[in-house]
C-alpha cells in the first residue's frame, strides 16, 4: 500500500502529512496565557447634568401676591370692626378689581405663575364677597330705630315748609282746596267744549292723588302735590286732522282762562332729540305716533294742564298697548282715546295752616 503523499514546503520545514501527525499540540485547558483577552473596563457613568436654576419671580407676581395679602388683611380688619358697609364700599370694590387684574397678569407670565397661583388661592378665600358675607352674618344690621340719629338732622328733616321758601311765600299760593275747585271747573269746561264740537262722551279714568313734597332737608314738608286724575273719551281718536282740531279746541278754552298756548311734547319742534321721541311717543312723525302729549300752564300760577291721545292703530310692535293695558288695569279708563288732567305742586291745605305756622315758629326763618 502506497504511503501518504508528501508535500514539500518551500521553506525547508517538515512536510504536513494530514491527520494528527505533525500538528501543533492541543492548547492547554483555558488557552494560552498570552492568548487570554482582557475585558475592557466598564464605561464610566455619565456625570449627572447640573440642575437648571428655577426662574426668578417677576416683579408683577410679587406685586400681585403682596397686594392680595394686603387686601385680605384690610378686609379682615373691617370684618373684625363690624363694618359690612365699608367692605362693600366703592374703595374696596376698586381695590379688589385691581388685585384681580394683577393676579391675571402674573399668571400669564410663566416666571410669575408660582406667586400668581399663591395670590389666587388667597384671593379666593379673602375677597369682598366672602368677607362681606361673613361680616353680614356675624354683624347683622341693627333693627330700624335702634341706631341713634343726629338731633340736628332730625330737626331739619321735620321742617314743615320747603327749603328756600318763606312762610309768606307759601301762604300766598292758592290753597289745596282752591286748586281742587279750579281744576274741577277747568276740566268740566274742556269736556263740555269737546262734547259739543266732536260729540265725544267722557268717563272718569285713573284716580287723583295727593303726594307730600320733599322739604329740601331730607324729610317731607306739609305741602302736597295734587293730581286730578284722568278724564277720558269713551271712543278712540285716530284721524290726524281730528286730533289737531281737538287740541286746538282745548287750547282755545284754556287761553280764555289766562293759560298760555299749548306746547306739543311729541312734536319734533319741541326740541327733544329723536331717540326721546321714539321712546316716549313711538316716532318722530306725529301722523304715525301712537302717543301724543300736549301741555300748558297759567304761569306764574301753579296749575299745569295735560292733554294726551293714545292711538294704537300706529302701535306696530304692541309695546304701547301692553303699557296702556297695564296702566289702566282695574279702572274704567279706556286703553285708547283722548284724556285730560291737571297737576299742581306745592300746595298747603287750609286745614293745615295753623299747624304749619306753629311748626315754622321753631325755625329761624
Amino acid at each position: 500500500m502506497d504511503g501518504p503523499a508528501v508535500v514539500t514546503g518551500g521553506s525547508g520545514r517538515g512536510p504536513y502529512t494530514g491527520g494528527s501527525a505533525g500538528a501543533p499540540p492541543v492548547p492547554p485547558p483555558g488557552g494560552y496565557r498570552a492568548a487570554q483577552r482582557i475585558a475592557p473596563p466598564p464605561a464610566a457613568a455619565p456625570a449627572p447634568a447640573e440642575a437648571e436654576p428655577a426662574p426668578r419671580p417677576t416683579v408683577a407676581s410679587w406685586i400681585a401676591l403682596l397686594g392680595t395679602i394686603a387686601l385680605g388683611f384690610v378686609l379682615l380688619i373691617l370684618w373684625a370692626a363690624g363694618s359690612p358697609g365699608a367692605i362693600y364700599g366703592v374703595a374696596m370694590l376698586v381695590l379688589q378689581l385691581v388685585v384681580v387684574v394683577a393676579i391675571v397678569a402674573a399668571l400669564v407670565d410663566p416666571r410669575g405663575r408660582r406667586l400668581g397661583s399663591a395670590a389666587l388661592v388667597i384671593a379666593l378665600v379673602l375677597n369682598v364677597g366672602t368677607i362681606g358675607a361673613a361680616s353680614a352674618l356675624t354683624h347683622p344690621p341693627a333693627p330700624p330705630g335702634s341706631v341713634a340719629s343726629d338731633p340736628e338732622d332730625d330737626y331739619w328733616a321735620a321742617y314743615p315748609g320747603i327749603r328756600g321758601w318763606s312762610s309768606s311765600e307759601i301762604l300766598a299760593r292758592p290753597s289745596l282746596e282752591e286748586v281742587q275747585r279750579e281744576a274741577d271747573r277747568l276740566l268740566a269746561a274742556v269736556r263740555a267744549r269737546l262734547a259739543r264740537d266732536f260729540g265725544v262722551e267722557w268717563v272718569r279714568g285713573l284716580p287723583g292723588y295727593l303726594r307730600h313734597e320733599r322739604n329740601g332737608y331730607g324729610g317731607e314738608s306739609m305741602l302736597v302735590e295734587f293730581g286730578s286724575g284722568n278724564w277720558a273719551t269713551t271712543t278712540p281718536v285716530t284721524d290726524y286732522a281730528t286730533k289737531i282740531a281737538m287740541m286746538t279746541a282745548i287750547e282755545d278754552v284754556l287761553v280764555g282762562e289766562d293759560f298760555w298756548g299749548m306746547f306739543a311734547f311729541n312734536e319734533p319742534s319741541s326740541g327733544f332729540d329723536d331717540a326721546y321721541l321714539e321712546r316716549l311717543y313711538g316716532g318722530t312723525d306725529p301722523r304715525t305716533q301712537p302717543e301724543w302729549e300736549w301741555y300748558t300752564d297759567n304761569s306764574p300760577g301753579p296749575i299745569r294742564f295735560y292733554a294726551m291721545i293714545t292711538d294704537l292703530t300706529h302701535d306696530d310692535s304692541g309695546a304701547f298697548r301692553r303699557a296702556r293695558e297695564a296702566r289702566v288695569a282695574g279702572t274704567a279708563e279706556p286703553v285708547e282715546g283722548l284724556r285730560i288732567m291737571v297737576i299742581v305742586p306745592e300746595l298747603l291745605s287750609e286745614d293745615d295752616v295753623e299747624e304749619f305756622l306753629e311748626r315754622m315758629a321753631d325755625y329761624p326763618f
